[in-house]
């Protein structure tokens, strides 16, 4: 997860997303939140939408349109992570997430900001905090 104005991001890594592997990430997240609130931005996955998660109190859900990953964040970020790795190959699994938690942590908040912070995400995540406050 990544907050655009700011560049902080959250990352946890789990060998699949179910539900409950969500719902772990969900409760993971709200603690880390403590006392703050989040809009999440997500596609449909149907992890994201299940009917037995349970939302904490700190967490705004927004659900982008099908097949629109140009609309999310954190899209952005895994494709600059990705271009970082362009043309290297890894022996085993363990190399690459090695890989991965080695660029996230070199990361600066400036730079996961200038990669994710694009005015139409600002102003939908504003309009939809709006909505969510009115309603």
């Amino acid at each position: 997860m990544v907050e655009p104005l700011a560049g902080w991001h959250f990352c946890q890594e789990y060998t699949h997303l179910n539900s409950e592997i969500f719902q772990k990430f969900l409760d993971a997240l709200s603690q880390e939140l403590s006392d703050d609130m989040a809009l999440i931005q997500m596609d449909q996955a149907s992890a994201h939408q299940a009917l037995g998660l349970s939302w904490p109190e700190n967490i705004i859900p927004i659900f982008q349109p099908s097949h629109s990953p140009q609309l999310n964040p954190i899209e952005r970020l895994w494709q600059f992570i990705k271009r970082q790795f362009k043309g290297e190959n890894f022996s085993n699994l363990q190399q690459l997430r090695q890989r991965v938690q080695h660029e996230l942590a070199q990361m600066s908040s400036e730079l996961i900001s200038s990669l994710t912070c694009y005015d139409f995400i600002l102003e939908a995540l504003f309009h939809e905090a709006l909505f969510y406050a009115s309603s």
